[in-house]
């Protein structure tokens, strides 16, 4: 009976949660929940800084652009003489 108590209060308690939330994305202008994500912040994309995935993604393209790849050649496997 006790374990029943807890779970109907913890339920309880998240659904009230969820409605909390719900009212606020409702009476809010716009109603859109905050970008925390890195890539949200004005601040840090002044400074470049980006969240790991685009900034991989960034170093991935310089790094295909720098091979050129039109002039390059595949020599036949040389055979060492014994």
């Amino acid at each position: 009976m006790e374990f029943l108590k807890l779970l109907l209060l913890a339920v309880g308690l998240v659904g009230i949660a969820f409605l909390g939330m719900a009212i606020r994305l409702i009476l809010i202008k716009g109603g859109k929940f905050p970008n925390t994500h890195v890539s949200g912040n004005k601040y840090l994309k002044r400074n470049g800084i980006y969240c790991s995935q685009t900034q991989d993604k960034i170093e991935q393209r310089k790094a295909w652009k720098k091979v050129n790849y039109k002039s390059l050649s595949f020599a036949p496997d040389q055979k060492t003489k014994d």
